[in-house]
């Protein structure tokens, strides 16, 4: 069975795809259960992504990276999920937020940082959420404050991936307090993690993507350089919704991958097993089940496609951005609920890959905003 019909992707970003499933069902799918069980860091698979070119290229060729597009990024997430979501994201999380640098970051600091992490050299994350706030951008605690040729930075950060494992971090915090403009209040930095100050712990294991970690981080009294704010002081806000624009049409490929993958244990359960003489397969309901299902999936995929060329086109991008990333990962959501009713009650034996699949995709549903905000994106950027 094969869910990604190539005709829907752009003839550019076809061989990329086309890279990341053969690496996939060579390095992925095989150890999936075993990561998923033991809940490593995914270092050996992650080295291997690196050496075939996978991880970290949408960075720039002139910075060492392959400047896949969008949609490259997108088709290679499809195939990673597929496989496995909790490695896929540890791939896909290796240079988070290094595209914000790209966009906004002067030469000099870029010279600095991107290229050690497009050569793979160095692991990058994302510090965003905090303990008490995650999806108000306008909410966030975390403090940098100038002091002379340096910024002083104090606060807490959650759920950040690669937290432990990075290199350096791209850091939200807030530099201003106007009340009359909130959004106007924050801005972005380059956080080496091994500056004074800098702390992070694993956060306790998760019930999904057990192979991606994610940790909590400190900055107590944390100084790093005046240069190592990206872009101007309180543009932070609006370099990340650029950013996240990105982000979410890829989280829609996330939930596209679980998807497929869900359907396709659902198909090959029902057309094995047998109940009153015959294969479950040929009971109508089965039959209508199934069917939902890839109404769905197609449905989703054709949606989320759509969105990653009018994102980018900078077409109306939040708007699209939040349509592909609910979609995505509802549809995900919706076959993964599914494909445990039809395997009844062998869906929760631990072994099943459909059950890895079901705590999966909780995950995705709330990264990236969680679908409740996504809505309300939708409702305030439709166009009118």
């Amino acid at each position: 069975m094969d869910l990604f019909d190539e005709s829907i992707v752009p003839e550019h970003a076809r061989a990329v795809k086309a890279e990341a499933r053969a690496f996939a069902e060579e390095h992925v799918a095989p150890v999936a259960a075993e990561y998923y069980e033991s809940g490593e860091y995914p270092w050996e698979v992650l080295e291997a992504g690196m050496d075939a070119g996978l991880v970290a290229q949408d960075l720039p060729e002139e910075y060492g990276g392959r400047g896949l597009s969008l949609q490259a990024v997108l088709g290679m997430a499809e195939e990673l999920y597929r496989a496995d979501a909790g490695i896929a994201l540890t791939l896909q999380l290796a240079s988070f937020g290094a595209e914000i640098l790209v966009e906004h970051g002067d030469e000099d600091l870029k010279a600095e940082y991107l290229p050690p992490v497009a050569n793979n050299d160095q692991l990058t994350g994302l510090a965003v959420s905090e303990p008490e706030t995650g999806s108000n951008l306008a909410g966030m605690t975390t403090t940098a404050e100038r002091e002379g040729d340096e910024w002083v930075l104090n606060g807490e950060k959650y759920w950040i991936g690669n937290g432990v494992e990075a290199d350096w971090l791209t850091v939200y915090a807030k530099t201003g307090d106007d009340p009359k403009n909130p959004y106007g209040n924050y801005s972005l930095f380059v956080v080496p993690t091994d500056v004074d100050g800098y702390h992070a712990e694993h956060i306790p294991e998760k019930i999904g993507m057990r192979a991606s970690k994610q940790a909590h981080v400190t900055f107590e009294d944390c100084r790093i350089p005046a240069d190592h704010l990206i872009g101007e002081e309180g543009a932070g806000f609006l370099a990340l919704a650029d950013f996240f624009n990105h982000g979410r049409v890829v989280v829609g490929g996330h939930g596209l991958g679980l998807a497929a993958a869900a359907i396709e244990e659902a198909w090959d359960f029902v057309h094995e097993r047998e109940a009153w003489g015959q294969p479950i397969s040929e009971f109508q309901s089965v039959k209508h089940d199934l069917a939902d299902m890839r109404l769905d999936f197609e449905a989703a995929r054709a949606l989320v496609w759509r969105a990653a060329d009018r994102v980018a086109a900078e077409e109306d991008p939040g708007y699209w951005a939040a349509l592909a990333k609910t979609a995505g990962t509802e549809a995900a959501a919706d076959c993964a609920e599914t494909a445990m009713q039809l395997h009844g009650g062998r869906s929760v034996l631990a072994e099943r890959r459909i059950s890895r699949i079901y705590r999966d995709v909780r995950i995705p549903v709330v990264y990236e905003g969680a679908n409740p905000v996504q809505r309300d994106l939708i409702y305030g950027q439709a166009p009118r």
